[in-house]
């Protein structure tokens, strides 16, 4: 405090006070760290993003496209970018690099057409940005493209820096994408930084669906893991060499073997999503047939098993208020047939009901004629819904009657009376084997022949995704465009977050757990009231911009005035 006194009575008090702080702010600079005061710690970055940052063996260039005229949210989550990316730079002790531009800045109409195509096939997204003029009455739109490029040398990954659900406004939508941007890093540099891959393993045997209708879900996996098929009849299910295992809308039923087989794997420590049509529905046979027709069950010979393991698929079909839309008929005009789009309930949009880090801070998910799922008690289990319908929900029971024209009066609508049902479920634990206290030594030796692996009647830790609705991961083929990605409603040009939950599925089942867990930010909204803020806004401007000039003409003439009483006495 002496100190700080005798420089404040020296005539080079000024000229002291610029040295110390030259010095605070150089030294400052030679150590980084800053103090989160926020409640839900936004700007803390997890133990898993520090350490990943911290063991990069290789240089990270990071090209984001987020710059130029942009409306205030955007320029925000911008703000936002710059400052998650000058941490990860602090803590990759400089080995990951980034530059903020404009695509196409300086380029001719037509090299900008080229680069913007060539954005796109990347998987980058434009985006049209609404930007309000100076007098709040009239807007612009502009282009761009909230999104990023990392690279290795030798690997690239598209990161889109926009989430949120559909039909969500701007701000909210804006606010989930800040919320994300850090496990979206994450995700991409994990993912070009790995050296050894996990093997997913593609069931097949029981009439699952081969290209074209999954080539979107085969693409997924393959960009992401190694991805093979196995045949469950010849194939040897060894958990040791297979870390998970893909069973994906089978239409035919499956033998004892098969299902030992599956049994001994998860025993053995093996992961598994099911993704199982209960019932023969489709949309295809609705129109095919031109009137009602019947779902039936596809008999499996799944649910002793799935029973055993905490879950039982209904024999049912789920509809929901909250539903994608499908072309229908509902009219004839001239003799020629009206068509419009309306909701179809047999096309639930499903939310996540939890705060799991699957399916946390998701967009919709489209599902076609789905189920409901039940779980039942499993020693040691833990069980966690992933995905349910919204509020105003019903189900269809066997013989499930699936017609055009489902809802045909108010009475009907009363009947969705249900809410969260739910069609995705994770379980955890130890599974106990379906098949223990079955077999005499001589069938275990033999059965261990086909298994590869002593036979267990309990099982090590391990997880297993169970959804009733194989078509989450099956994706449309039409004749102008060819294959479109999985959760695509062909009609409503929209695409749903069926590949991102996949992804977060397997992820969560064989990738980094810490990284996942960065899904679970959540960054709340403080907002301003629009309204009063317009009519306040000159008495704010004074406030921001003139009060704090007039406090430092008032300090300046206080001491200078202090001064002049001094020297004068």
């Amino acid at each position: 405090m002496l100190f700080i006194h005798k420089i404040l009575k020296s005539k080079l008090w000024l000229l002291w006070l610029l040295i110390i702080a030259t010095i605070i702010i150089s030294i400052s600079s030679l150590q980084f760290g800053k103090i989160d005061l926020t409640q839900e710690k936004r700007y803390t970055l997890s133990n898993a993003t520090k350490e990943m940052l911290g063991n990069l063996n290789e240089d990270i260039e990071v090209e984001v496209f987020l710059d130029g005229e942009l409306s205030s949210g955007f320029k925000k989550l911008k703000i936002a970018t710059k400052e998650l990316l000058d941490e990860y730079r602090d803590y990759s002790k400089g080995k990951l690099h980034f530059v903020i531009h404009k695509p196409g800045a300086g380029l001719s109409d037509s090299a900008k057409l080229n680069l913007y195509d060539s954005l796109i096939r990347l998987g980058i997204k434009p985006f049209n940005n609404q930007i309000k003029e100076k007098d709040e009455e009239t807007q612009t739109e502009r282009l761009i493209f909230p999104a990023a490029l990392v690279k290795t040398n030798t690997k690239m990954y598209a990161v889109d820096l926009m989430s949120g659900k559909s039909g969500m406004d701007e701000e909210s939508t804006l606010n989930y994408s800040e919320a994300l941007l850090e496990f979206k890093f994450d995700d991409a540099i994990d993912k070009i930084t790995k050296t050894e891959f996990p093997i997913v393993a593609y069931a097949t045997g029981n009439g699952e669906p081969f290209n074209p209708t999954v080539k979107s879900l085969f693409n997924v996996m393959r960009n992401n893991y190694r991805f093979g098929i196995m045949d469950l009849n010849t194939g040897v299910l060894n958990a040791d060499t297979i870390n998970a295992l893909l069973i994906v809308k089978p239409s035919t039923a499956f033998s004892e073997q098969e299902k030992i087989k599956i049994d001994q794997y998860i025993m053995h420590g093996g992961k598994v999503i099911w993704l199982i049509d209960k019932l023969e529905a489709s949309f295809d046979s609705l129109l095919r047939k031109k009137s009602d027709f019947v779902a039936f069950d596809k008999g499996l010979n799944l649910d002793d098993i799935l029973f055993k393991y905490g879950v039982r698929i209904n024999p049912d079909l789920l509809q929901d208020l909250n539903c994608a839309r499908q072309p229908l008929v509902v009219g004839n005009m001239g003799g020629k047939p009206q068509i419009e789009r309306v909701p179809f309930p047999y096309y639930p949009l499903l939310t996540s009901p939890s705060n799991h880090p699957i399916s946390r801070n998701l967009d919709f998910v489209l599902s076609i004629f789905p189920s409901s799922i039940d779980t039942v008690n499993a020693t040691g289990i833990t069980k966690t819904i992933l995905l349910a319908t919204d509020t105003s929900s019903r189900t269809l029971g066997t013989p499930a009657i699936v017609s055009l024209q489902s809802i045909a009066s108010d009475d009907d609508l009363k009947t969705f009376n249900k809410s969260h049902v739910p069609v995705a479920v994770l379980l955890e634990g130890k599974f106990n084997s379906l098949y223990a206290n079955r077999f005499t030594n001589e069938i275990k030796d033999s059965i261990q022949k086909f298994t590869d692996a002593p036979f267990l009647t309990t099982s090590k830790p391990t997880q297993q995704i169970i959804i009733s609705d194989g078509d989450i991961v099956t994706n449309v083929v039409t004749e102008s465009k060819g294959t479109l990605p999985m959760g695509t409603q062909q009609f409503e040009e929209y695409t749903f977050a069926n590949k991102d939950f996949i992804i977060n599925c397997m992820d969560y089942l064989v990738g980094n757990k810490g990284i996942m867990q960065t899904r679970n930010k959540e960054i709340t909204l403080r907002l301003l009231n629009k309204n009063k803020l317009q009519e306040d806004k000159t008495l704010w401007q004074i406030i921001n911009i003139g009060l704090p000039i007039l406090l430092i003409f008032i300090l300046g003439i206080t001491l200078q005035w202090k001064r002049n009483k001094k020297f004068a006495a």
